[in-house]
């Protein structure tokens, strides 16, 4: 015998959780739960001097984070789990951009690259 169909007036928060469309029972939650190793990898970053990052790797992960942020409001159903790891991707990435940025306009930089023209 199967178990009885709860109706949505009777289903608790957490069944409701369970079975939406963008719950644990899919893709749409597994995929951005996952995308925080991105994320986590970014702050971990802050820690490495400017020198060391990667101006395409940063560019890329910024642009990928406010594209994805943007699909996440278009798709049904709307993803906002998706929406909230992207919007931290690109902030995080944003940060490193400005960080590479700014020490490439430093004089440290700039001495580097000039021994380098010489060598």
């Amino acid at each position: 015998m199967s178990a009885p169909v709860q109706s949505a007036a009777t289903k608790t928060v957490f069944r409701k959780f369970l079975d939406s469309p963008a719950g644990p029972k899919t893709i749409h939650f597994w995929a951005p739960a996952m995308k925080w190793c991105l994320v986590i990898a970014g702050i971990g970053d802050m820690q490495r001097p400017a020198e060391k990052l990667s101006v395409s790797q940063n560019l890329s992960l910024m642009l990928t984070g406010l594209i994805w942020s943007r699909y996440s409001m278009v798709i049904t159903p709307k993803n906002y789990s998706l929406l909230a790891v992207n919007v931290f991707i690109f902030g995080t990435s944003s940060i490193q951009c400005s960080r590479i940025w700014k020490y490439r306009q430093s004089e440290e930089y700039k001495q580097k690259q000039l021994l380098e023209e010489k060598a």
